[in-house]
């Protein structure tokens, strides 16, 4: 079984939209590198001032 990390311990960015932080998520495992945004939201609206 997986080694859990804390929250904290995650890596993080900034969102290109809104420019609140962001956590890593197990459903980016593979594409963390190319993730810009920190929900659907925020990718449907970009360009958009936040």
């Amino acid at each position: 079984m997986a080694k859990m990390r804390r929250k904290s311990d995650l890596p993080s960015k900034i969102c290109a939209t809104c420019g609140l932080p962001f956590s890593w998520r197990k459903k980016w495992e593979r594409d963390w590198d190319n993730v810009r945004y920190c929900s659907e939201r925020c990718r449907k609206s970009k360009g958009a001032a936040g």
